[in-house]
């Protein structure tokens, strides 16, 4: 078997795996991980890192830095840059698709019956009880996230206190903080020394380019491609940092879905598993069918992957520099704060009444003294729960 990690690091992981198991483990993720970009990346540091020993913590904490820093969401982001330390591009390829691929077909599946009969009804009775887990679920990944990345360094407790007030002060993550929260730990560690060098589309079936407002034209395919391509590559953060840029857009800008209707995108993405910005499929799909789905989702998806990979090898190059090192520790410090602050933030709004509090409680002592209980089964009976409530 093959040595774990062909590109090198400080710390070497202590299990050998092949790129065929490391795929299958995206592609397990893809179809069972619930709970949005932080629970996801908390599962990657509980499976990869801790249990299995495929990556070391430094790997981890490079590519969690590397995500925060280039834009696009975050888990996809991250995987990404864990196929690319096992396999380079073609790595980074298969862990992409095998992460991705899963959600996407479940979106396709979900839009064509929302457009067959006109909405789905029991989806908000669903995410009531779903929500309130998945925040127990973030809670908990959260928690061990912030002691793995922060340790007892004064100063990275202070800019992850300070990136989670922000983020719950502004309700969204401020991208300039994570320069600053890199710099400011680059001069407090490692102060550098300063030196004196410086369209086809006609031939598809008509249902493949279909959405609630019948035929979409080949002008509303390329305004899909090229409005989703500019969501991924310029909103940073976790993928719900997309839904205010979505909203923007899809509703008010362009009309192609009422209120109601980008509820439902946005609540079909967290009872799916995988990356939450798979909404943008959905959206696709209720626009322009199954053609739409794909550009949209293709759209998104191509700026997280060029981000992560282009820049990787130099990134992995130079992260074990002095200065390089201290500011990737700033920027995941800032990184892990406003997770924690991301979470505090969703908690409001999923968590706002006695049995969405029971369900979560109940939740976080499952994950806490139930350590063998897999999440997607206290998903699923969350959201039962939730139907019982609201039914």
């Amino acid at each position: 078997m093959q040595a774990a990690n062909p590109i090198g690091s400080e710390e070497t992981p202590t299990q050998a795996y092949s790129m065929r198991e490391l795929s299958l483990y995206f592609l397990r993720l893809g179809t069972l991980g619930f709970g949005g970009p932080i629970a996801l990346a908390g599962y990657m540091q509980r499976d990869l890192v801790e249990r299995r020993g495929w990556f070391s913590k430094q790997d981890y904490l490079e590519g969690l830095a590397l995500a925060q820093l280039a834009p696009g969401p975050l888990a996809a982001q991250l995987a990404i840059y864990l196929g690319w330390l096992r396999g380079g591009t073609v790595g980074a390829t298969l862990v992409a698709a095998a992460f991705v691929l899963p959600s996407f077909l479940m979106v396709m599946l979900l839009s064509a019956l929302y457009l067959q009969f006109g909405g789905i009804w029991w989806m908000q009775g669903l995410f009531y009880g779903i929500g309130a887990a998945v925040i127990a679920i973030i809670a908990r990944s959260a928690y061990k996230l912030v002691f793995m990345t922060l340790g007892r360094d004064r100063l990275l407790w202070g800019i992850g206190v300070t990136s989670a007030l922000v983020t719950v002060w502004t309700e969204s993550e401020v991208v300039w903080l994570f320069f600053a929260a890199g710099a400011l730990a680059l001069f407090a560690k490692a102060p550098p020394r300063w030196s004196n060098h410086a369209s086809s589309l006609a031939l598809a079936p008509v249902w493949l380019v279909a959405g609630l407002h019948g035929t979409a034209s080949g002008g509303t395919l390329w305004k899909i491609v090229w409005y989703f391509s500019e969501a991924g590559a310029f909103v940073f953060g976790s993928g719900l940092a997309i839904v205010p840029f979505l909203y923007g857009g899809v509703v008010q800008e362009f009309h192609w879905l009422n209120e109601r209707q980008f509820v439902d995108a946005v609540a079909v993405a967290m009872i799916t598993p995988g990356p939450v910005v798979i909404t943008v499929a959905f959206i696709g799909y209720l626009v322009a069918g199954p053609i739409g789905a794909t550009l949209a989702a293709v759209g998104v998806f191509l700026p997280c992957y060029l981000f992560t990979v282009i820049p990787a090898t130099y990134f992995r190059r130079s992260v074990n520099h002095p200065q390089v090192r201290a500011f990737v520790e700033g920027v995941t410090a800032a990184a892990t704060g406003a997770i924690v602050g991301a979470g505090l933030v969703l908690g409001r709004r999923a968590i706002f009444d006695v049995p969405t509090s029971l369900i979560a409680l109940a939740a976080l002592l499952s994950l806490v003294y139930l350590k063998k209980i897999p999440e997607p089964a206290l998903i699923v009976a969350a959201g039962l729960v939730g139907l019982l409530c609201t039914s």
